[in-house]
């Protein structure tokens, strides 16, 4: 079953991609609310990936987190062996990037005011790099 995409909770959608790219091991995850800021997603999922391994493997999971759930990926941009992959759901959009990318693209610091939504256990961070 497929949902139609007016009818989804692009939040708790945000809140469950967080989730299964931390259960791949992503780094530095982040739930950003830009309903005021964009006018081509509501909600965005910002992970990091330390390989290209990694990064397929958090794409493959959060793919088929939210296919399992009936959410349709509507369009990919960029290619899970590369540095970065953007996932579009409608009203939320997955970027999946290396470190390396996400520190030069800086993403979080597009808007003015971007808003964290908190994801897991009260945190708008959850998987931290360890030092």
């Amino acid at each position: 079953m497929v949902v139609a995409a007016r009818a989804l909770d692009f939040r708790r959608l945000a809140k469950d991609a967080a989730r299964a790219a931390a259960e791949k091991k992503a780094i530095d995850i982040v739930v950003l609310d830009v309903r005021k800021d964009s006018d081509v997603a509501d909600y965005m999922v910002i992970a990091g990936a330390e390989s290209s391994p990694q990064l397929r493997a958090i794409f493959e999971g959060v793919v088929a987190h939210l296919q399992d759930r009936g959410i349709r990926l509507l369009r990919q941009d960029g290619h899970a062996n590369g540095r970065w992959v953007a996932l579009d759901y409608g009203g939320l959009l997955v970027h999946i990037l290396l470190s390396e990318a996400r520190a030069f693209y800086r993403l979080e610091h597009m808007w003015e005011n971007p808003h964290p939504v908190a994801w897991e256990n009260g945190k708008s961070h959850a998987s931290k790099r360890k030092r």
